[in-house]
């Protein structure tokens, strides 16, 4: 991590995991790239997809017109060995700078002020939770083929509105902006319901609990088993709703064969009382991981 230049803001690190669908990250990319925060980098945490994937980014580090606040797009990658998520964040969170971690998954788009929301809700001994809207089918495809009059990330309200009468996505009221305020914090930490999709953590807080616990094999639970952790250390929940929500294509369920027993793991954590990752932040660099600086240095 670089420290912070006197007189400028902190560094925020978005870091965002992908799996061979380079139209829905070029998407997520797009408004990452006209974000209006002052000083952001993104560590794209890429759970080995193929050569079509590194090839889009290169054309999007090549080509696109990008926001004044971002100062480094770090490709992070490693072989695929099935479902490793919690491997690739910790990945890129290793060649990462910030002090500040914000985690958005490839098929989440952000709307303009994405980070300098998260920004304004940061908060010491806090993590901070969003939510998202989820997007139909239909839509999704009307997007991703550019079949939209203008960027996603900046419809407004009345159009989500209107999507949410078309049944073209779930909800639509999470789009108003409501400010910081002492109602956002939780009065206890509840594992149930968190996405890391949009989810944002002080790094030294990550750091002290290893971070994602990469023991957690297959789809499902090490976000919960996480901030369970977190909790554990002392660190305390924050919503992000009505005021960080992210745009969610649609895809496929991924399989959920590990489910149960990630939930089952979890659980047991209750009563373990454990904080620290089984396997996690601190195995990072590791071997066969690959590295390219697409933006700055």
């Amino acid at each position: 991590m670089s420290a912070t230049p006197a007189g400028a803001p902190m560094l925020v690190s978005v870091v965002t995991t992908t799996y061979n669908r380079p139209d829905a990250l070029r998407t997520v990319l797009d408004a990452l790239a006209v974000q209006d925060d002052p000083r952001f980098e993104v560590l794209i945490a890429d759970d080995g997809s193929r050569e079509h994937t590194h090839a889009m980014l290169a054309a999007f580090a090549s080509e696109a017109l990008r926001a004044p606040g971002l100062e480094r797009l770090v490709h992070a990658w490693h072989p695929d060995d099935g479902f490793r998520a919690a491997a690739a964040r910790n990945m890129a969170v290793a060649a990462s700078r910030g002090e500040y971690l914000l985690f958005l998954d490839g098929d989440c788009v952000p709307r303009p002020d994405f980070v300098s929301r998260h920004r304004t809700l940061a908060e010491r001994g806090y993590m901070v939770t969003g939510s998202r809207v989820l997007m139909s089918p239909e839509l999704t495809a009307d997007v991703l083929a550019g079949r939209l009059d203008g960027p996603l990330a900046r419809r407004p309200l009345s159009w989500w509105i209107g999507q949410r009468l078309r049944r073209r996505a779930n909800k639509a009221l999470p789009l108003l902006r409501f400010p910081d305020s002492p109602l956002r914090r939780y009065r206890s930490v509840a594992w149930r319901r968190v996405k890391s999709c949009n989810l944002a953590i002080w790094r030294d807080d990550y750091a002290a609990v290893d971070g994602f616990d990469e023991s957690f094999v297959g789809w499902g639970h090490e976000d919960a088993d996480l901030v369970l952790r977190l909790a554990r250390h002392g660190v305390r929940r924050k919503g992000g709703a009505f005021s960080t929500e992210v745009l969610h294509l649609w895809h496929r369920e991924n399989p959920r064969g590990n489910e149960s027993e990630n939930r089952a793991r979890v659980e047991a954590r209750f009563a373990s009382g454990q904080v620290v990752a089984s396997v996690g932040l601190s195995a990072h660099p590791a071997a066969g991981e690959a590295l390219r600086v697409l933006v700055g240095g």
